[in-house]
């Protein structure tokens, strides 16, 4: 780790104000996986071109995120049965900077992910007064009918590309928990490029470099497959296998 910040105290900062250009509400994601030893030196080969979020001195940022679904994990099983136009819907708080936010995202039959969210006083876990009203605008979803499933706890570093439209996020030191239990996925990085149509940038250029493949499945995903019994997951076996490969081999 100690390795990791000198490498990011090299990179120029970039200040949540100025991250405002590239919000990406409108984007393409791209998801790569990869072992925790690797990534001090995947971003000293890009370092030059990007820039690094920091907040009051914090380059590598903590977040924790509530995920909503119904009941029966609805929004869940549209993942796994790869249903297109499919929703999440999600708490999420930024501890460093103290920001709190209701978030919808959505993913439509052409591969786009379109993001809102809207901006909370605090935490609450029910979704009520603003998070209600913004929920049943842009969802078919009523607030009582989705609850609360789990949290996907992680710290996270944000580059953003000195020339291209591109934020790439990197998460470490993911945890998931319920009330049932909890998961923890230490060895594991989670890279995730926003950009506005896919575009062969330097991060695009490393992964393929170093053979890491592009993975489609989400952090919400992952928890439920690790936390809830006998789920359905068929079309996720495949990439838990290449999760737990990644998370327990040696390189």
């Amino acid at each position: 780790m100690n390795d990791l910040k000198t490498i990011l105290s090299k990179l120029d900062p970039i200040t949540l104000k100025e991250m405002d250009s590239v919000s990406l509400m409108n984007r393409t994601d791209t998801k790569y996986i990869f072992r925790i030893e690797q990534l001090p030196s995947f971003i000293e080969e890009i370092a030059n071109d990007y820039k690094i979020l920091d907040v009051d001195g914090n380059r590598i940022n903590s977040y924790e995120t509530l995920y909503y679904d119904t009941a029966d994990f609805q929004m869940y099983i549209h993942h796994q049965n790869g249903k297109a136009n499919r929703y999440k819907v999600r708490f999420r708080k930024y501890i460093e900077s103290e920001l709190n936010f209701f978030e919808i995202k959505f993913k439509n039959n052409k591969g786009k992910t379109f993001k809102q969210r809207i901006k909370l006083k605090e935490e609450n876990t029910q979704i009520i007064e603003k998070a209600e009203t913004f929920l049943h605008e842009k969802t078919f979803y009523k607030s009582e009918e989705l609850y609360p499933k789990l949290w996907a706890n992680y710290s996270r570093i944000t580059l953003v590309n000195k020339i291209f439209p591109e934020r790439l996020t990197i998460d470490i030191n993911l945890q998931f928990k319920n009330e049932s239990g909890q998961k923890k996925l230490p060895n594991i990085v989670i890279a995730e490029l926003k950009q506005p149509k896919r575009t062969n940038t330097s991060f695009v250029e490393v992964m393929k470099k170093h053979r890491i493949r592009t993975s489609s499945i989400s952090k919400y995903c992952f928890g439920v497959i690790f936390l809830v019994e006998n789920i359905k997951m068929n079309n996720f076996k495949q990439k838990l296998l290449n999760l737990n490969k990644i998370n327990y081999d040696s390189l």
